[in-house]
Parts: C-alpha cells; sequence; structure tokens
C-alpha cells in the first residue's frame, strides 16, 4: 500500500502540536528558523501565512520580531545617546526628564512591538488624570513620538503607536504688547546697568538668554552692531552657554544712543574680551528667575505697569518691527528662520491700526484722498 503522500511546500515548515493545532516556522534572510507569533487551525491557514511572510521577505518589508521585543527603556536611551550630540544642552537635558520622569514609570518595561495607539491614549490620559499641565503632557508625547518614529525608521517595528492620539489644547495666551512709551519706562525705572538690559529686549528684540551671554567682544559701538551668538540657558539647575535657539546667530544695528550708553558701560567693564556684560554683583552670570524678582519686576511696578514679563518685551519689538517694516525684517531683528513664526508667535495687531484702515477704505472708496502727485492714494 503507497505511503500518505506530503505536501510540497516551498518555505517554511508546518508541523501539528499535540493540542491539535499547527505551528509555521520559517527562515529568516539570515536563514536562522523562526516560529509565528500564533498558531494555526489548519494548516492551510499556517501555508497562507507563510505565504504573506514570504512575501514580506522578497520585497524588503520583513522586519525582524525579536528587535520589536527591545523595551522602551532601552530604544528610548538609545535613542537619546544617539541624538544627544545635535541638540542643545537644555532640550538634552529636557527630553531626560521626560523620558525618565513621564516615560519610562509607565511605558519603559513595555516592548517596542507590543505598543498601540491605545496604549499611548491611555498614557496620555492618564497623564490628564494626574492634573499635569497641556504643555507638559504635550512635550512628553513630542519624545516618545520621536523614539517611536526613530524605531519605525529603524525596522524594530512596522509603524508608530503615536498617531491619532488626541492631544490636550494648548491654552491661547495673548503677550502683553506694549508701546514704546510704556518700554522706555520700563527702562527708566531700571537700575543700571539692568535698564541696558532690558533695553537690549525691547530695542533689540533679544531673547533674555541672548542678553546674559552678551560679551565685551559682541559689541561694536562705533559701527552700532550687538553680535548675538549665544544664549545661557539654566538645565536642571546649571547655567550652560551655548549657540542661540534654532542656532541662528545675527548681527544686530541698535541705535546710536542705545550704541553710546553701552560704550559708556563697556569702560566701567572689568576683564577682557570675554567679559560678560551682564552680571551678578559678586560677578556671576544672571539666572532667570533671581533676575528678574530682583531687577525686571522691580522696574515694570516703577513704571505703573502690571502683567510684563521680559518675554512681553521681545514680542512688542517683533510688533512695531513688523508693523512699520514688514515681517520679513522683524523675522531677522528676532532671529528666526521662518517668518511665520513671527506672525504665529510674536507680531499683533497694532492698537488703533484698524481705524485708521477703515477711514483710509472710505476715502479710497469716494476717491476723495489723493497723494502730492495728484494720483489715488494706496494703502501703504
Amino acid at each position: 500500500m503507497a505511503g500518505k503522500r506530503k505536501s510540497r511546500r516551498g518555505f517554511g515548515r508546518v508541523r501539528k502540536l499535540p493540542s491539535g493545532r499547527f505551528q509555521a516556522r520559517y527562515p529568516g534572510p539570515d536563514g536562522v528558523l523562526r516560529p509565528a507569533d500564533r498558531t494555526f487551525a489548519t494548516t492551510t491557514d499556517a501555508d497562507r501565512w507563510l505565504m504573506r511572510k514570504r512575501i514580506e521577505i522578497e520585497e524588503g518589508c520583513w522586519l525582524d520580531p525579536a528587535e520589536g521585543q527591545t523595551t522602551v527603556r532601552d530604544w528610548a536611551a538609545r535613542w537619546l545617546a544617539a541624538v544627544s550630540p545635535q541638540l542643545k544642552h537644555k532640550t538634552q537635558a529636557s527630553y531626560r526628564s521626560l523620558i525618565n520622569s513621564l516615560i519610562n514609570p509607565v511605558l519603559g518595561d513595555r516592548e517596542l512591538s507590543s505598543l498601540r495607539p491605545i496604549t499611548v491614549t491611555e498614557w496620555v490620559g492618564a497623564m490628564r488624570t494626574k492634573g499635569l499641565s497641556a504643555s507638559r503632557i504635550r512635550q512628553a508625547y513630542r519624545v516618545l513620538s520621536q523614539i517611536m518614529r526613530s524605531a519605525v525608521d529603524n525596522d524594530m517595528i512596522p509603524q508608530t503607536p503615536c498617531r491619532g492620539v488626541r492631544l490636550p489644547r494648548m491654552p491661547q495666551t495673548e503677550p502683553h504688547i506694549l508701546t514704546p512709551l510704556e518700554a522706555s519706562r520700563i527702562v527708566k525705572g531700571a537700575t543700571k546697568p539692568h535698564d541696558l538690559l532690558i533695553a537690549l529686549l525691547a530695542y533689540a528684540g533679544l531673547r533674555v538668554g541672548e542678553a546674559f551671554a552678551l560679551r565685551r567682544v559682541d559689541v561694536d559701538v562705533s559701527g552700532g552692531f550687538v553680535l548675538v551668538d549665544e544664549n545661557l540657558a539654566e538645565a536642571n539647575g546649571v547655567l550652560v552657554f551655548d549657540t542661540p535657539k534654532s542656532h541662528q546667530k545675527r548681527l544686530l544695528r541698535v541705535g546710536p544712543s542705545l550704541a553710546k550708553r553701552l560704550g559708556r558701560h563697556l569702560e566701567t567693564l572689568p576683564g577682557g574680551d570675554d567679559a560678560l556684560l551682564f552680571t551678578t554683583p559678586g560677578g556671576k552670570p544672571l539666572r532667570y528667575n533671581q533676575w528678574r524678582k530682583a531687577y525686571f519686576d522691580p522696574a515694570v511696578s516703577a513704571a505703573g505697569l502690571t502683567d510684563v514679563t521680559p518675554h512681553d518685551l521681545r514680542a512688542s519689538h517683533g510688533t512695531w518691527v513688523a508693523d512699520r517694516y514688514g515681517v520679513m525684517t522683524a523675522a531677522h531683528r528676532l532671529g528666526h528662520s521662518n517668518a511665520s513664526v513671527t506672525t504665529r508667535h510674536y507680531a499683533r495687531p497694532v492698537a488703533g491700526r484698524d481705524d485708521q484702515v477703515a477711514e483710509a477704505a472710505d476715502s479710497w472708496l469716494s476717491g476723495s484722498e489723493d497723494n502730492d502727485d495728484g494720483s489715488a492714494a494706496v494703502p501703504a
């Protein structure tokens, strides 16, 4: 009697388990025989699975299942070590803090391949339940999203679980846009030399950290220029000198009177070219919170104003410049590589401009307002 005929299977192997179900195994591109991630009710189901796996390998879409078993904690550590050389020190510290405090305690021991969008949604929801701010939650999500995107790019998992997740909305806060006269009152209300520092925020558009990092060599009194090529930031209590935000170095022209005042300040400044323009009484670099409490807030109060932050002066400068000289000029002075950042976060409509436009539009409609040359007036 002829023996039972065996089926010819061109790829992989199928065997029947004691449970009655069938196990499929297949050779990966490296020749190692790997079992399927599940068992099958019939050999036909197993063969279909093997066929799909063979197509994945032939088309270069196959992922080693062992890679997906890497934990989020281990991959996050490897990812952070890889990207850190390209990050600013403050950003490095922020990423590390978010990973250690919010990502690893909940997801760190999970395998990369086990995460699903619902997993991430539950994680975001738990942070909201704990009362974390929308800003903090969104920062943590962005870091996790980068970690998982890197896992996809490195063939650890087929797709990121950070998709379709609803994040809490950021509260809409508008900067307090000052008039040039109000900013001048704050400058006059500040003690020396911090009046110069505040003037650089308001009339040159510097970030606070950029002003803190200015050195003698950065000021060209005769040319009226200030070189912005450093930023002083505080990361986990440690002060770090780094390049400006987005690495946008820039040369700014300042007004003649401000240049002269800077020149007089330089004459009293001890040290060489690397000496900081503004320091603590003990000669140490400034820290934002201490400086604001000791020098900025009292100047605001002396000016008869409230609810003004140092950043409001920079936003006000961007608004003044954009209103009169255009958004591109404002973007340059603020150190933005993209003017859309300027319009989105800094430039705001100047009070009274809408009324002026309405009056001008009425004259355009009636044709009653002419230029000196007799041509019809057009909006500037």
